[in-house]
């Protein structure tokens, strides 16, 4: 049984045919839906009253940070008080496509951080092109689990990340012929402190990529750690588990 520790099956690519992406997911054990607004959330909620299965995240992403206002903010807020929020997220930094508003970035992460300190919830990280910022600001504030989602950095920052008592999460990129860092992290990494991920519809794996990700594609990921750590299929899917569940303890 596989866990997905990162999926975008409420958004409107994959909830246009939930139920054949459900229909998919017999063999996902655990399995956490991530929201980046509120249509997503509420649609994500529906899912979780029917199937145990599912733990929800909703944050405001970096990329949208020009659009996220005090009433934005407070809306998040209203969730985590009624505790309808499992994870903050994803939250973080991302410099790649746009450097002109860094500084409202790292506002909205520090004030997002703060939230998650408060009502005491885990932190899943996107952090691309953006590093040294990045874990400057979780080193200062974040108080509570941390999941660095899609790793992809190189085994040095991976080694910073650790130190901040994280998870690491890896997805498709990890099965890539042209994966850079991902295998080394991987072989790296502490079993005990490794999560999978699709990042669906984003990022499917070899056999499968360039189509459309779902969860069902978690397998491959799995299966390529299995692979470069020569551990036994069963006894990694147990641990990821295991791993994954203790955000919840």
């Amino acid at each position: 049984m596989y866990t997905d520790s990162h999926c975008h099956i409420t958004c409107d690519q994959l909830y246009s045919h939930i139920d054949e992406v459900l229909e998919n997911m017999d063999a996902i054990s655990s399995c956490l839906i991530m929201c980046t607004n509120e249509e997503e959330f509420l649609r994500a909620e529906k899912l979780k009253e029917k199937d145990s299965r599912f733990k929800i995240a909703f944050g405001w992403f970096p990329g949208d940070a020009k659009e996220i206002d005090e009433k934005k903010l407070m809306l998040l807020e209203s969730y985590l008080q009624q505790q309808r929020v499992d994870v903050l997220g994803e939250i973080g930094l991302d410099y790649y496509w746009d450097t002109s508003f860094n500084d409202l970035q790292k506002e909205l992460f520090v004030k997002q951080i703060e939230l998650a300190n408060q009502y005491n919830v885990p932190i899943s990280i996107h952090m691309r092109e953006a590093t040294k910022d990045c874990l400057d600001i979780l080193t200062k504030y974040a108080k509570t689990k941390i999941i660095f989602h899609c790793f992809s950095g190189s085994t040095e920052t991976m080694k910073e990340c650790l130190r901040l008592d994280s998870l690491i999460s890896f997805a498709g990129p990890i099965t890539f012929k042209n994966a850079k860092h991902g295998p080394d992290c991987v072989k790296e990494c502490p079993l005990e402190r490794m999560l999978t991920e699709t990042d669906s519809p984003y990022l499917t794996p070899v056999p499968y990529r360039g189509k459309e990700n779902q969860p069902k594609y978690v397998e491959f990921v799995t299966k390529k750690i299995s692979e470069l750590k020569e551990i036994e299929l069963e006894t990694l899917c147990e641990q990821i588990e295991t791993n994954f569940l203790s955000l919840f303890n």
